[in-house]
């Protein structure tokens, strides 16, 4: 099949590709805006089968790109991607992506996809490498032998993903049986409140609890301007809740969501909402909530053998692993995988 890669700079031609391909919140433009105000820049590239105008879109892929000391260029990121037109969905794309003209007899390989974006990578800049991390289970994203596995990842391939088609019966028998007690019982607790967070002043009061998290926790957070950037940035596609007492936070939980998946991205508890473990109802609620948009996946946002972790796990008898991190190796690329120290620094920045 021949693809061709081209950029796109509709929001709205992308967002809907994206979401009628099935793809990950992180691949949405409101994610990309959000970074390049915060030390990046986002390219948004449309792969179609074919070089005639109104070829079919087959795929997509948000690349996000931070610059490196000289002499290494840049480093190219795609986070939950590249975005692929598989089965099912064709019918769906066809109505959602303006301009198609029609489906191909047969989807691209993942590896085919993944290679048109890599060469537009390597004809249009200067970089160490092109990195992706397909939101795809482990085995089902086939990849050319050009591609080598990172050694240093970003998100976390191990994670726990629902599977919001499920009853609500169902996911939650799944639970252990802990779980169900604590969230049955958070939401029997009379001084606890859930709404959604919609305010600038409102969010404010959660990065309280926040600090306090990371105080507690021992991990670094962005500057206050990145919440609120996520949140003005992402509008609709970042759904904020949070248990309140006395009219004010004690637990939060900030997502990112897509039509097909709910991504957990910050969250965090103080002192009484420990005590009342409010962050049990509180995301059994943000399920529920995901379940009734119609969303049909719900990402835990990954797990890396921590308390967190242990919370997490509890809510299903099953742990999901994605394909991981690959890199596609560019001019520079030894040097940056034997450990430049402010290489490996912009890799840790990444993180959410």
């Amino acid at each position: 099949m021949n693809l061709t890669v081209t950029p796109c700079t509709d929001p709205v031609l992308w967002d809907g590709t994206v979401i009628g391909l099935g793809g990950h919140p992180l691949q949405l433009w409101g994610w990309g805006e959000l970074k390049s105000a915060h030390r990046w820049s986002a390219e948004r590239v449309l792969v179609r089968a074919g070089s005639e105008p109104g070829a079919p879109i087959v795929g997509a892929c948000q690349l996000l790109t931070r610059r490196l000391p000289w002499p290494l260029g840049g480093f190219v990121y795609a986070p939950r991607g590249p975005v692929l037109l598989r089965g099912p969905r064709a019918a769906e794309v066809e109505g959602a992506v303006p301009g198609s003209a029609g489906i191909p007899a047969q989807d691209p390989t993942p590896g085919a996809v993944a290679d048109a974006v890599a060469e537009y990578v390597r004809r249009t800049r200067r970089a160490v490498a092109v990195s992706i991390e397909p939101d795809e289970d482990e085995g089902r994203f086939p990849l050319s032998g050009a591609w080598r596995r990172a050694e240093t990842t970003v998100l976390p391939a191990r994670t726990l993903i629902l599977d919001l088609t499920r009853s609500e019966d169902e996911l939650m028998a799944d639970m252990s049986k802990k779980h169900r007690q604590y969230v049955r019982k958070s939401e029997r607790e009379e001084s606890l409140e859930i709404r959604r967070v919609e305010t600038a002043e409102q969010l404010d009061e959660c990065l309280e609890v926040y600090r306090a998290t990371s105080e507690r926790a021992d991990f670094g957070l962005h500057e206050d301007s990145y919440y609120h950037d996520a949140r003005t940035m992402l509008g609709e596609h970042a759904p904020i809740w949070a248990s309140y007492v006395d009219g004010r936070p004690v637990a939060f939980l900030f997502l990112a969501v897509s039509g097909r998946t709910s991504f957990e991205l910050y969250g965090g508890m103080d002192e009484t909402g420990q005590r009342l473990r409010a962050n049990y109802a509180l995301k059994w609620n943000a399920i529920r909530e995901m379940k009734a948009r119609g969303v049909e996946r719900y990402d835990f946002g990954g797990l890396i053998n921590d308390g967190v972790t242990t919370f997490k796990t509890g809510f299903a008898s099953h742990e999901n692993l994605l394909a991981g991190t690959w890199d596609r190796p560019m001019f520079g690329y030894g040097i940056w995988t034997r450990g430049l120290p402010l290489a490996k620094r912009a890799v840790r920045a990444l993180r959410r």
